[in-house]
């Protein structure tokens, strides 16, 4: 049993700091750039832990900076209730990754590749790609189950984000979500909801003494040893309800999810 929980818990941390650096803020937001080689090796760990499709992700996320708690967000507390959404997130999730006009809309930049037709795009296998490596260790059961409690402790971190990080906490900024920071600890710092809604165009989610971030920590090794590019951790204030403020600059729209 301890086996079990040690590779499920190391790997629902690996999918939160992939989620966070990769998916949120380098392809969301950009304000984070990684190259190429980089870029698979993280898409192909966010598919084998998760099955996440990063088009997907991203317009849903984009989605929910536009309409933030207002009518038309995937996802907010406000609007379809605390509970409803910190226990069905996963089903509000994949309600709207389904739908292809938000995808066409909010992610027009993240550009399907062969690896995404021959590979990524199918969910499920990533998963049980994984549950058959970690079999040849743990045994089929055991290994299923391992698979099975990360998806579900990943999942549940992510509705925390959504639920939490929109009804219980302490703001910094003017806007609806809040921080959590013992959330953020277990989360590679999107517990820190508020700080972030309100510069959503920067690298670095803390905003001041005592929050803490590890996210930016591990972005920070990354560009010191030169494995990241045009870390962005200035830029004016935006509103998180403005396509504008969480779209990418036309100069990056080519850059799809293997070729950054």
């Amino acid at each position: 049993m301890l086996a079990i929980v040690v590779v499920a818990a190391c790997g629902m941390q690996l999918a939160a700091f992939v989620t966070t650096i990769y998916l949120h803020r380098g392809l969301a937001h950009r304000a984070v750039r990684f190259p190429s080689r980089l870029s698979l090796l993280l898409r192909a760990t966010i598919w084998l832990l998760t099955g996440m499709i990063p088009r997907q992700w991203v317009a849903v996320h984009r989605k929910h900076h536009h309409f933030a708690d207002v009518e038309g967000d995937p996802h907010s507390p406000m609007i379809f209730g605390l509970w409803e959404v910190l226990l069905g997130n996963f089903i509000f999730y994949r309600r709207e990754a389904r739908k292809q006009a938000t995808i066409d809309k909010f992610a027009p930049d993240i550009v399907p590749d062969r690896w995404d037709r021959w590979l990524f795009d199918r969910s499920l296998l990533g998963p049980m790609t994984t549950v058959a490596g970690l079999a040849l260790f743990l045994g089929l059961a055991r290994a299923a189950f391992a698979v099975a409690l990360m998806m579900t402790v990943y999942a549940l971190a992510g509705a925390g984000v959504n639920a939490l990080g929109h009804s219980i906490g302490y703001r910094n900024f003017p806007n609806t979500a809040t921080n959590l920071r013992v959330l953020a600890l277990f989360t590679a710092g999107e517990g820190l909801h508020n700080n972030h809604h309100a510069r959503p165009g920067i690298a670095k989610f803390a905003a001041r003494l005592g929050e803490v971030d590890p996210g930016w920590y591990l972005i920070r090794v990354l560009d010191e040893v030169g494995l990241v590019s045009s870390v962005k951790t200035r830029r004016p204030e935006l509103s998180n309800r403005r396509l504008r403020d969480v779209l990418p600059d036309s100069g990056g729209a080519d850059a799809g999810p293997g070729r950054q």
